[in-house]
């Protein structure tokens, strides 16, 4: 017949087996726990699954079944005692991991599997002796005069394990340290109630809770570390991205300058002037990770602007209309979309090439127009163009949630459309 206590008793197992439930199908679905962790957790919660499984077993057999179960009641709470009790070597070797440390070659971590091969064997005596417990002829679970001795290896395990993360507080993150206390207090506390009093089973559920409020722990902080690494990673792109678009038109510029020492030495200085000022601009550009003022970028455009002008007298003409400024775009958004106009624009065949810079509001957000009256080029060409505008279209997307549309301009030549939020 169940009493309160039993009730109690069984459900606090079943709340504790559906939490190492949940635990474990999270721990095989989050997607950004780090491989380690991800066997570790898996492991616990395996361990735990079945910890309490044997326990709900136990249960069943010694208070619904009659003294014919005897000796399944006995394997249920050996095993039961069996898996809880390889919690805690699992979270040695995996404190020294986290610590940077090999269990191999650390003598704590031996010391607890020593702990752990005395409670084992004390553990199998238990089928041969009553001194610590026994499941007597009638289906009746008895402690025995020992029994406080037979948790006294498994209360070491865990203070061990407090030890070797006091001593290696430094090498963890807050999160982590949260973490493991809570896995290795909830229990021990639990525990050394259950020492004293005889009858609510409360390892049973402080296991569970120690390991669901842990994995939540590690769970935040992976995936604080996760972002971080995502967003050290878009920089990197950005880096890049900033990188494959720095303009070949240096190199022509600079052969320009050497005719020009010696056609026109003034020209060649405003050039040089114009120059320079891209180039600090360009540089400055490529160091910044964030987004930058429109007037800005627009600056960088006119100082390049200035000196194609030059290269190109009576070739190039542009015109801008820019009335809102009031907003930011990505460094490097603005310069190397003229740029793709000039430099695939210019043909000495057709007419100067005009290019127009227009900026306005509208109800999709600010919107950046550059149109140029070059031959225009194909949506679906593998070439120059569209790598430079593939790359500032990615860098929009992943700076500022921006679009980048290309589209033919009437009349003849590209319109490159901007859209920033």
């Amino acid at each position: 017949m169940m009493n309160w206590v039993d009730a109690v008793n069984f459900a606090f197992a079943m709340c504790g087996l559906i939490t190492a439930v949940q635990g474990l199908i999270l721990s095989r679905s989050v997607p950004y726990l780090e491989h380690r962790t991800r066997l570790f957790t898996l492991a616990v919660y395996s361990l735990i699954i079945v910890y309490i499984a044997s326990d709900l077993l136990s249960q069943v057999s010694l208070i619904f079944f009659g003294p014919g179960y005897r000796d399944l009641s006995s394997a249920a709470v050996f095993l039961e005692s069996l898996f809880c009790s390889l919690l805690m070597p699992l979270l040695t070797v995996y404190l020294l991991h986290r610590a940077g440390e090999s269990w191999l070659k650390r003598p704590e971590a031996w010391v607890v599997f020593t702990l752990w091969a005395v409670y084992f064997v004390m553990l199998v005596s238990t089928l041969f002796t009553s001194e610590f417990y026994t499941v007597t002829e009638e289906n009746v679970y008895r402690r025995g005069p020992w029994y406080p001795v037979l948790l006294a290896p498994t209360i070491l395990l865990m203070v061990i394990n407090l030890a070797i993360l006091i001593l290696n507080r430094g090498k963890y993150s807050p999160r982590e340290r949260k973490a493991f206390f809570a896995y290795l207090l909830i229990p021990l506390g639990c525990m050394m109630v259950q020492a004293m009093a005889y009858g609510l089973l409360m390892i049973v559920i402080g296991t569970s809770v120690g390991a669901m409020v842990m994995f939540n722990f590690i769970l935040r902080d992976q995936m604080e570390r996760y972002l971080g690494q995502q967003e050290e990673n878009i920089r990197q792109r950005n880096s890049i991205m900033m990188l494959q678009m720095r303009p070949h038109f240096v190199y022509n510029t600079m052969t320009s300058i050497y005719y020009l020492c010696k056609q026109d030495p003034d020209k060649a200085q405003r050039v040089i002037l114009d120059f320079t000022s891209y180039l600090r601009r360009n540089f400055t550009a490529i160091a910044k990770e964030e987004n930058v003022p429109f007037s800005e970028e627009m600056e960088h455009t006119r100082a390049y602007l200035a000196v194609e002008e030059v290269r190109f007298e009576g070739a190039l003409y542009v015109e801008t209309d820019t009335p809102h400024t009031a907003f930011r775009l990505p460094p490097l958004t603005l310069q190397p979309i003229v740029e793709n106009a000039v430099k695939h624009g210019m043909d000495p065949e057709m007419e100067p090439l005009h290019i127009r810079i227009r900026t306005r509001k509208t109800e999709r957000g600010n919107e950046i127009t550059v149109e140029d009256t070059g031959p225009g080029f194909q949506g679906d060409e593998n070439d120059d163009p569209h790598v430079a505008l593939d790359n500032i279209r990615e860098r929009l997307k992943i700076m500022c949630g921006g679009t980048l549309e290309i589209s033919p301009r009437e009349g003849g030549g590209t319109t490159v459309t901007i859209v920033v939020p």
